[in-house]
């Protein structure tokens, strides 16, 4: 896909002005790095990052029914989200295999935000829209509505603080709420993808400048940057937290990735893959399929997404995700690997590099978890 083809968000003329390397991420060109994608990373863990995320896919759901449709169409008890709330679920097939993995954000009784990965914002509106027939909701593509913007690392409350009048302190992790942020407003959240505290900031595309240029002032001695999906996935990866297309997959359940936990069986009413769920979670606890375990390298060779793991020679796993660990300083992995290899501490594990057999630590994941 040429630049031309790409989307645009409304800050892609303030990345090029701060000299980013872009890149086409699932359509969209958006910024990969400004400069280090280390220091980039180094300041989210020690200091704060500014991110663009508005190629994050928003789908409205209104309507009476709003709740009782979500709670069909998802696997986690949306109805049971108080407003104000968010919560981390999945859509799945009916089969179970998941088709993304959300954050859904109650902003009324019966208003909710969806918020999809960019790569699935399609797969997951037309699955919606299709599951609403017989509920008295509407579905909306809001992805035109909002720019989305992240501030992110220990310093990004008191960064905040000084360009809003929202009440931060008594904002809860996973929870949103109604604001303005440099004089405009904003639905402010207390989420992110960084292992960090921080803010996502959905705005207006056309308030988006003003809200970055507040932000980037307000944060300028406290050491804030503008960072790139780059060090997002190395911060991720760092937090044990799944990216989709690698950790999660249509082939996979809820349960296959270590996550049956988001699955709700108890909630009123059938919901879209529940009798596959049912047999998967049976299966989970009977015969354990592999598991998702953190890698740790001995050496310097950094593993990426397809390597096979081994032990004494025999194939046990695959990696996921890989890459230097700028907070370890060796390389680092998340991998599924049979049960029997999984127990953190297991030795004899290696990740065949290119036909050479690096040796590597099992570890339980995250590989990085801030102190509170």
């Amino acid at each position: 896909m040429s630049s031309a083809e790409l989307r645009h968000t409304a800050l892609d003329a303030l990345h090029r002005s701060l000299g980013a390397t872009m890149t086409d991420f699932a359509g969209w060109d958006m910024p990969l790095r400004y400069g280090s994608e280390r220091d980039e990373h180094t300041a989210v863990r020690t200091r704060a990052g500014l991110f663009d995320l508005s190629h994050m896919g928003e789908i409205t759901v209104t309507g009476p029914d709003a709740a009782a449709l979500l709670n069909f169409a998802l696997v986690g008890n949306i109805a049971a989200v108080g407003v104000g709330r968010a919560r981390y679920t999945m859509i799945c097939q009916a089969d179970g295999g998941i088709l993304d993995d959300l954050i859904v954000y109650r902003l009324a009784a019966t208003e909710f935000m969806v918020v999809a990965n960019a790569s699935n914002a399609q797969v997951v509106l037309d699955a919606l829209t299709e599951r609403a027939a017989g509920f008295d909701a509407q579905v909306r593509d809001d992805r035109d509505a909002y720019a989305l913007i992240a501030v992110q690392g220990p310093e990004s409350p008191d960064i905040l603080k000084s360009v809003t009048d929202a009440d931060l302190d008594g904002l809860k992790y996973y929870a949103g709420l109604p604001g303005t942020v440099a004089g405009v407003p904003a639905l402010i959240a207390r989420t992110g993808y960084t292992g960090e505290d921080g803010f996502e900031l959905f705005v207006k595309p056309e308030h988006a400048v003003t809200v970055w240029q507040a932000l980037t002032e307000a944060g300028a001695g406290a050491g804030l940057v503008p960072c790139g999906l780059s060090c997002r996935d190395t911060l991720r990866l760092e937090a044990g937290m799944p990216l989709y297309g690698h950790e999660l997959t249509a082939a996979l359940t809820p349960f296959d990735a270590g996550l049956g936990r988001v699955v709700k069986f108890d909630k009123d009413g059938d919901f879209v893959g529940r009798e596959a769920l049912t047999a998967a979670a049976a299966k989970a606890e009977s015969n354990p399929p592999r598991v998702l375990v953190g890698l740790i390298a001995e050496g310097r060779r950094v593993p990426r997404a397809g390597y096979k793991v081994t032990a004494a020679g025999t194939e046990i796993g695959e990696v996921t995700s890989g890459a230097p660990s700028p907070t370890l300083g060796k390389p680092v992995a998340i991998a599924y690997v049979d049960a029997a290899h999984a127990t953190p501490g297991t030795s004899g594990i290696a990740v065949d590099i290119r036909g050479s057999q690096e040796p590597y630590e099992v570890v339980a994941l995250p590989f990085y978890k801030r102190q509170k």
